[in-house]
């Protein structure tokens, strides 16, 4: 797997100089050079872009109708007296959404409010009839869901029978039709560049409370004054935020921002969330840094719902100010998040252990179930086992009797992705099969009956097989993949391959910059999340010293079954090395002599009042001699998908002006770019060719027209004007061939009829699995149109 290079072209130093005299940096240099890698130019935006101040954030109103009808109900429930209940979800962000409304609408509905958490070892994600009927009996009318509610159409339509409304704050995929509710606030409504359209569950939860509080504080309201300040709540917001890795830019940047101060504050003195101050002197964090959210907060309170359960404790440990009770809660989320390293990490060697005599040239796909595997952490494990072997994975625990509802016996399970396989899509295939599913391209969780699990995992297989592009076995982290095309002989049985970008550096530093003008350059590019990720150093030709394995202890001292590695990394630009950790690896895995490391930069936490010391965290590293073979310089790549630059500012690229149909296709492009010194220039734009079984009757009828006038009809124009790869193409004339049409053998450009004696059944055989390659192709060829640039950057490898 190639490692990525900074790109050559520097930043003007007007940009630079801009940067340094607007946000007091020492240099600039290495945040002005991520900016410009990044795509951050525009000095009109930047300034809200690095501090919240210069920000304008989008308000509450953008939600138009759907929120002034959730206003008006609440408005009607807080009049009349009625009951409501917020129904949240068991992560981090329905956790931190649940809590903000507990907390917000708490000062006006008072004993009017409750809350419901599902249980996540028990129920799943969403609604459930037995809920609701509990709430209905026990005299609530107004459901409002936080993080969850889109999709629970059938539910809601059967909890009106019951006499319940429904308000929903979600962010998860809509239905094609509204559902039954009062109103529905959730971002995927905007247009995928609207400063909301990322919001998280808690994020759409504080935009409800925003129009609530600019309603109560307007003159001649029946709304009390609210009796705390609304940016209370922003730490929670940041919580929940960064804890759900979505994309932080436009308001939710903004909002992540603030969240992060106010968060601070709970270590400088504030009050009023005891239970997280708690948390994070637990963690040993200032929290005022993202990773103190998704390293620690962040893990800790989803480690609840993980090891019990029942996470309703966690609204408690957000939301009280009881100090010594709060401490108690603290004690008890962190004895569950250490529970559940050491069961992620047991079940993590259990899989290791019975994969060790896989054959992995006929697995595309891990799929492994047991009887008793804790369905908490399946999610987690399954990650882990993905990015080790290459492998969309799916980890399942096995009911061993019949689920009291469906009456069968259940295999509850999650599963993850690998580099560009679309999930979602993978197991929409196989709908047949499952009894539950939801998630998205990357991750999902899902239950079928245990019968149903061989079948399951043989349907699996197949579709994957569809998209054949030989895989080697797996080699961890740093293994090449193959990027040979297979033979039509052994296609049925090649492993595809979901190339996975190679990691990419931001900056190339040496040890010697590894301190603090770096450190707070840096800081200014924070929050990091999805689309803006924590700038990856590389350092060259570098070693490690004083390199020590252990488990990592806990928060009173005793050992944790955690492993990680301590070490020193060096160079010759400085007298002294860079204290370092590589999480979840042994000592002996980092290579004796000169290597190149790719690390992040951070503080290492304060103790026993010592001032925190910058150190590194260890990312990848190989040999140094395996970095001149392997390396790419980013850029090489050019994106001309969408729009041809002007001729006088166009490099002299080879220009690859058909969409490719296959990764073998692509590749030798690259590599015939590379060989003649050139960036490789994409200028297709995304084609339109037919589907399915009209591919199939279009092939026919010219065929049948060549026939009957006897013109010739190469193969090689049928490929270009049916868009197929050569594998499907082949496919294609054995089919015809089994339905009588076949090419002259002293011509082969030409064609005749002669009726086939064989049986329907096997041309109709021919006929399906022909169909399913043209899908493949279809598939590959529209990941190929719109997959970003950066990832085909790094999924190619090339030789130098």
């Amino acid at each position: 797997m190639a490692w990525t290079l900074p790109p050559c072209d520097r930043p003007p130093a007007a940009f630079q100089r801009w940067l340094q005299d607007q946000f007091t940096v020492a240099q600039g240099g290495f945040a002005a050079q991520v900016l410009w890698q990044r795509g951050w130019r525009d000095t009109a935006i930047l300034p809200g872009f690095l501090d919240w101040r210069q920000y304008r954030p989008t308000g509450p109103e953008a939600f138009g109708q759907e929120l002034e009808w959730a206003i008006d109900r609440l408005t009607q429930a807080y009049v009349t007296g009625e009951k409501v209940a917020i129904w949240g979800d068991f992560d981090a962000d329905g956790l931190t959404a649940t809590a903000l409304l507990w907390q917000g609408l708490g000062q006006w509905f008072g004993e009017r409010l409750t809350y419901q958490i599902p249980d996540r070892l028990r129920e799943s994600h969403g609604l459930s009839s037995t809920g609701l009927q509990d709430l209905a009996d026990r005299g609530y009318r107004l459901i409002l869901t936080c993080d969850t509610g889109s999709t629970d159409a059938t539910l809601m339509q059967w909890g009106q029978s019951l006499g319940l409304a429904f308000i929903v704050t979600d962010h998860h995929t809509l239905p094609e039709q509204r559902p039954p509710v009062v109103a529905i606030l959730n971002p995927r409504s905007f247009e995928p560049d609207h400063p909301l359209a990322t919001l998280s569950g808690v994020a759409v939860a504080y935009k409800l409370m925003e129009a609530l509080y600019a309603v109560a504080t307007a003159p001649e309201t029946p709304w009390a004054a609210p009796q705390f300040p609304l940016e209370e709540l922003l730490d929670l917001v940041a919580i929940g935020l960064i804890a759900d890795l979505v994309e932080l830019r436009g308001d939710c940047r903004y909002l992540a921002q603030r969240g992060l101060a106010k968060l601070h504050e709970l270590t400088q003195g504030a009050d009023r969330r005891p239970g997280v101050s708690r948390l994070l002197e637990v963690c040993q964090a200032s929290g005022d840094r993202p990773t103190d959210i998704s390293f620690g907060l962040g893990p800790r309170i989803n480690a609840v719902s993980r090891v019990q359960g029942d996470a309703r404790v966690c609204v408690e440990l957000l939301t009280s100010r009881a100090v010594d009770h709060c401490r108690s809660l603290a004690e008890q989320v962190e004895v569950l998040n250490l529970r559940r390293k050491a069961l992620q990490r047991d079940l993590q060697s259990q899989i290791q252990v019975r994969l060790a005599a896989v054959d992995w040239s006929t697995t595309p796909a891990i799929v492994l179930g047991e009887v008793g595997w804790p369905v908490g952490i399946l999610g987690l494990v399954a990650g882990q086992i993905a990015q080790t072997y290459q492998r969309p994975t799916l980890l399942f625990s096995l009911d061993s009797s019949p689920d009291p509802v469906t009456g069968v016996a259940l295999a509850r399970g999650s599963a993850r992705s690998v580099g560009n396989l679309n999930l979602y899509d993978l197991l929409q295939a196989q709908r047949g099969l499952i009894h539950q599913f939801g998630g998205h391209p990357q991750a999902a969780g899902l239950s079928l009956p245990v019968a149903n699990l061989p079948l399951f995992k043989t349907a699996i297989e197949q579709t994957l097989r569809q998209l054949a592009v030989v895989s080697p076995s797996p080699t961890g982290a740093d293994g090449e993949l193959s990027s040979q095309k297979p033979s039509d002989a052994t296609a049925a049985a090649s492993t595809p391959v979901f190339p996975v970008p190679g990691p990419t550096a931001d900056l190339i530093v040496q040890v010697k910059d590894l301190g603090q003008p770096l450190f707070q350059e840096l800081r200014l590019l924070e929050p990091y999340g999805m689309g803006n990720p924590p700038p990856r150093l590389l350092i060259q030709n570098c070693w490690f010293k004083a390199v020590k394995h252990q488990n990592q202890r806990d928060h009173q001292g005793r050992k944790v079954r955690y492993i990680y590695t301590n070490f020193e990394l060096w160079d010759e630009s400085h007298p002294q090395g860079v204290p370092g950790t590589w999480w979840e690896h042994y000592g002996h895995e980092l290579p004796q002599g000169r290597c190149d490391a790719m690390v992040e930069l951070g503080v290492r936490p304060q103790s026993k009042g010592q001032k925190g010391q910058f150190q590194v965290t260890l990312l990848a590293v190989r040999g140094a001699g395996e970095w001149a073979e392997t390396a790419v310089t980013q850029g090489w790549l050019l994106d001309w998908r969408r729009e041809l630059p002007p001729a006088a500012t166009a490099p002299q690229a080879l220009v690859l002006r058909h969409c490719p149909t296959t990764w073998a296709e692509l590749q030798q492009w690259a590599q015939r770019a590379v060989d003649q010194g050139r960036p490789l220039a994409l200028a297709y734009g995304e084609p339109q060719p037919a589907l399915g079984e009209a591919v199939w009757r279009s092939w026919v009828g010219w065929v049948k027209g060549a026939i009957a006038t006897g013109q010739a009809l190469p193969i090689g124009q049928l490929q270009q004007q049916l868009h197929l790869s050569a594998t499907t193409l082949h496919q294609g004339q054995v089919t015809l061939a089994a339905f009588g049409f076949r090419t002259d053998p002293t011509a082969s450009d030409h064609w005749h009829y002669q009726p086939e004696t064989s049986q329907r059944e096997a041309s109709l055989v021919l006929l399906q699995q022909f169909l399913q390659r043209v899908a493949a192709d279809r598939f590959l060829q529209r990941y190929f149109c719109q997959v970003p640039v950066g990832v085909l950057e790094g999924a190619i490898v090339l030789r130098r």
